[in-house]
């Protein structure tokens, strides 16, 4: 068997900016879409937003071996025991910017229809109150409100990442996943983007998970950076370790690309 993902023991606190840092296939977006419930994860255990002290139980239950104790807490706090509809009333805090902003977006759909859908789906308030939230939005992202009633094919690429990463935050959402967000972007128009981020996340104190292939980017973004080589985490620290004493050869190698 080939595990896409393997072993892999994270913690990503509040208000951190996680970059993860490895090549094409090595389990990056993998683990990202696991973390969201997005592919089902074949072992291990996911747990979100949870108070410390609960944490610090399932910990102690594990190194004692307490499978009672363990099978009871990983039923409340565990994702990847969550019903579909559990599961929904959590994806409000849980939200996903993909790669690429051309595929991402719906073709039918006007840009004010894309940033509402996931109002609508949580009920979140009145058509007027939704309205008036994606028009917040989209000022938010740099765009204007006349942009609302026009369609994605009509938009840069820049722009139709700045849509993508409105409809991300419609929700108010805690955790965002980036998957390589700026790739498929020209280098001034990723600064532009990186920027915004930055701005969003001091304004509304997010938490990200910033996946990439390019180690200079989560350098110059990141707070903390993993490095990830064939499904496992080799290295983790802060970026200015990490960038100037690499420890692993396979981070060494992507320094030095």
């Amino acid at each position: 068997f080939v595990k896409a993902v393997d072993d892999v023991d994270l913690r990503i606190v509040p208000g951190q900016w996680l970059g993860m840092v490895g090549e094409s296939g090595c389990g990056k977006t993998t683990l990202g879409k696991t973390i969201l419930r997005l592919i089902e994860a074949t072992s291990g255990n996911i747990y979100f937003n949870i108070p410390d002290d609960i944490l610090d139980e399932i910990e102690t239950a594990q190194k004692n071996q307490n499978d009672q104790q363990l099978q009871y807490l990983n039923n409340q706090y565990d994702l990847t025991t969550y019903s579909r509809d559990r599961l929904k009333g959590l994806r409000k805090n849980m939200q996903l910017v993909h790669q690429d902003p051309f595929s991402s977006l719906n073709p039918r759909m006007k840009i004010k229809d894309i940033i509402a859908e996931p109002m609508q789906v949580h009920n979140m308030g009145s058509k007027q109150d939704i309205f008036e939230r994606v028009n917040e939005l989209i000022r938010l992202v740099g765009l204007s409100e006349n942009h609302v009633n026009r369609y994605p094919h009509q938009f840069s690429g820049g722009q139709r990442q700045r849509i993508a990463i409105a409809r991300a935050l419609a929700t108010t959402p805690k955790f965002i996943v980036f998957d390589e967000p700026t790739s498929a972007l020209d280098v001034s128009v990723q600064a532009q983007i990186l920027i915004l981020l930055k701005e969003l996340k001091e304004k509304f104190d997010l938490t990200y998970l910033y996946i990439t292939h390019a180690l200079t980017v989560a350098e110059s973004v990141c707070d903390t950076i993993a490095v990830m080589y064939l499904g496992k985490i080799v290295e983790y620290g802060d970026p200015g370790d990490i960038f100037n004493m690499p420890l692993h050869p396979y981070t060494q190698a992507l320094i030095l690309s």
